[in-house]
């Protein structure tokens, strides 16, 4: 009997339930997506934390980046003078003594054409605000005085907010910090200009290798773009101040060596500065001459815009100082939320630093991959 007897079955194994590692859970589609949100906080943390501290830190952050563009401006001719033969603490203070007369003379200037004239421009231009308000409200259209007086209000309330003016009416209000701050330019200025290349060095010291020929490369673009920025920005507001104050003369517009001054001026702000030297001076003509003339006079401005748009900037500033317009419209509206009127010129060459960055990141003519052009496009 034992030898037909069925053999005992096997236990069969039991079946061991699936696991997955850590690790498995963050190299899936929701775990990389989870990993790179991660990225963006933390990356949107370290940025926040680096505005806030320059907000905290003006009276130290402006005059050292003012102290860094005089520099970069002046940098080709101080190099110039020092291949003369010219010692290299000489040609410093020349070179420091230069800037500080000819900004002294450009500011003192600008006071004496403006001060004398400053209430009668003040009161055209709102003569002028007085009397487009009629004329809109003459149209067959719908616009009540309300709507208008609203309108005007918010413009207003803007334009002496904290958010627009904080940084100028701090500087001309605060004298001790302003006088703090010019004082703190000028010595870091002499420092920029006589050991810049050697304090750069110094910041160096902890790379190697590609690391160290990248920082190179970082700190030759940064000076190249914010010299060839600010030399550009000023031959441009020249060629517009005097444009517009020749053909304001011609017109016989009345307070035309101011509205130069103020175009002048204004023009180191891209785009908005323009529009709104430009727009005052309109007002003005209105009051003064009748529409026709105004007229004449938006046109004058229309004309030298589009003359520094197409034919100087890309001349004077060269292609690669060009920054789209969208980007020069953030860059603006972020400078003067976090720094005022200060802020919102020095945004757009801080902008353009910055880019000039990202293009010579892998090399001296190679972008960073992900600015790297990888097809064609055209639409």
């Amino acid at each position: 009997m034992s030898l037909f007897r069925r053999p005992a079955p096997r236990p069969t194994p039991e079946a061991k339930p699936v696991t997955r590692s850590a690790s498995a859970f963050w190299t899936d589609g929701p775990g990389r997506l989870a990993t790179r949100a991660v990225q963006i906080l933390a990356v949107l943390a370290v940025v926040a934390i680096f505005v806030w501290g320059m907000t905290q830190l003006s009276l130290v952050i402006i005059p050292v980046m003012i102290a860094l563009i005089l520099a970069s401006a002046i940098h080709p001719v101080l190099s110039w003078v020092r291949g003369k033969g010219v010692p290299s603490i000489l040609a410093t203070w020349l070179a420091l003594i230069a800037i500080i007369v000819v900004l002294s003379g450009l500011v003192f200037l600008i006071v004496q054409a403006v001060r004398s004239q400053w209430s009668e421009l003040f009161d055209s231009a709102a003569e002028g605000i007085d009397q487009l308000r009629d004329f809109v409200l003459g149209l067959p259209f719908s616009i009540t005085d309300e709507q208008i007086q609203d309108a005007t209000d918010a413009v207003t309330d803007f334009l002496t907010s904290a958010q627009f003016g904080s940084g100028a009416i701090a500087g001309v209000s605060a004298t001790a910090s302003f006088i703090t701050g010019l004082v703190l330019m000028v010595v870091v200025l002499f420092f920029f200009m006589k050991d810049g290349p050697r304090i750069w060095e110094f910041l160096l010291r902890p790379f190697e290798g590609v690391a160290y020929e990248r920082g190179k490369r970082i700190g030759t673009k940064a000076v190249d773009t914010l010299g060839g920025y600010v030399r550009g920005t000023a031959t441009v507001a020249a060629v517009d101040a005097i444009g517009i104050g020749v053909g304001l003369a011609i017109l016989q517009v009345p307070l035309a060596l101011p509205l130069a001054v103020i175009v002048f001026v204004l023009a180191f702000i891209p785009i908005v500065g323009a529009t709104l030297a430009g727009v005052l001076a309109a007002l003005v003509a209105l009051v003064a001459n009748g529409p026709v003339v105004a007229l004449i006079v938006i046109a004058i401005v229309v004309g030298v815009n589009q003359l520094e748009g197409n034919f100087l900037q890309p001349i004077v500033m060269g292609r690669s100082l060009r920054l789209h317009a969208l980007v020069i419209l953030l860059a603006l509206t972020a400078g003067t939320i976090v720094g005022g009127i200060v802020g919102a010129v020095l945004a757009v060459p801080i902008t353009a630093v910055a880019w000039g960055i990202v293009k010579v990141w892998n090399g001296p003519n190679e972008p960073a991959r992900p600015a790297r052009q990888k097809r064609a496009e055209t639409v």
